[in-house]
């Protein structure tokens, strides 16, 4: 069975800073692309950022220079730290991975910021 448990999340003022995590089971995390998504209140879900087993990172241009995604094999833990949180980073914020051709989402946190 396939877990991905989020946490970190919380309310921040403007130009704060919060660092999310998403620990994981049933998967070879060494070898797996890990990613955060976030869905703001009325809108879609949306990729926020992917590292790939190789350290290897990518970001939505919204939040490049302001977040950094990182792995610790040793944990099975994949992490995003944001800094300069702004109003419109509020989202409920998804780690998600793809394992054996199946996708696999954790239930997310909610992260508020405030103006």
């Amino acid at each position: 069975q396939v877990y991905l448990v989020e946490s970190g999340g919380g309310l921040v003022q403007a130009g704060g800073s919060l660092r999310l995590s998403c620990r994981t089971s049933g998967i070879n995390f060494k070898i797996a692309r890990m990613a955060w998504f976030r869905q703001a209140p009325g809108k879609q879900r949306e990729f926020v950022a992917l590292i790939n087993n190789d350290g290897s990172t990518n970001y939505t241009d919204s939040v490049k220079g302001r977040f950094t995604i990182s792995r610790d094999n040793a944990r099975a833990t994949v992490y995003l730290q944001m800094n300069d949180l702004k109003p419109e980073d509020t989202a409920d914020y998804y780690c998600h991975t793809t394992w054996r051709s199946t996708m696999y989402w954790g239930r997310g946190t909610r992260v508020t910021g405030s103006a």
